[in-house]
């Protein structure tokens, strides 16, 4: 059951927050994108597919074979259509980094990209840096203006 944990000054800051980045004109100077990452399981088919036939739908089984989890990083563009997905391995920093700098080289003429994220530690500025180095990661960060959303955790 999704709830709010707790209505203090910095919640309350950062919804606003994001409501205000929500609103704002499309603009191709300022896009904003959504981003987050999903764990998901790999599944193997353990016995063959029936192919769909006239009058039949196709048949799958329910069996099957658990291959280990990945991760799956999503970008949307709440005021377009646009989405952005990248299977990794893990969600670690590197990975984050390297779906950012996917999401600015997809805005090259862009002056700031709204970047909407949750708190998750490795969505911070030292997951570029570590990354990228100094200056590089320094300026794919700055690329972006970060809004995080509100902490969800109880107090």
């Amino acid at each position: 059951m999704w709830c709010v944990a707790k209505l203090d000054e910095e919640y309350i800051a950062r919804m606003e927050d994001v409501l205000k980045t929500y609103e704002k004109p499309l603009t191709e100077r300022e896009p904003v994108v959504c981003v987050d990452e999903k764990p998901v399981v790999l599944h193997e088919d353990t016995r063959p597919t029936t192919p769909l036939q006239q009058g039949r739908v196709a048949r799958r089984d329910y069996e099957y074979l658990r291959c280990g989890t990945a991760n799956v990083f999503c970008g949307i563009e709440p005021r377009q259509d646009g989405t952005f997905t990248k299977a990794t391995p893990t969600r670690s920093s590197p990975e984050f980094a390297d779906f950012l700098l996917g999401i600015a080289e997809h805005y090259p003429a862009a002056d700031t990209i709204h970047l909407i994220v949750d708190n998750l530690s490795t969505h911070t500025r030292k997951a570029l840096v570590e990354r990228f180095g100094e200056e590089a990661g320094g300026w794919l960060w700055n690329r972006f203006t970060v809004h995080y959303t509100p902490n969800m955790e109880a107090g």
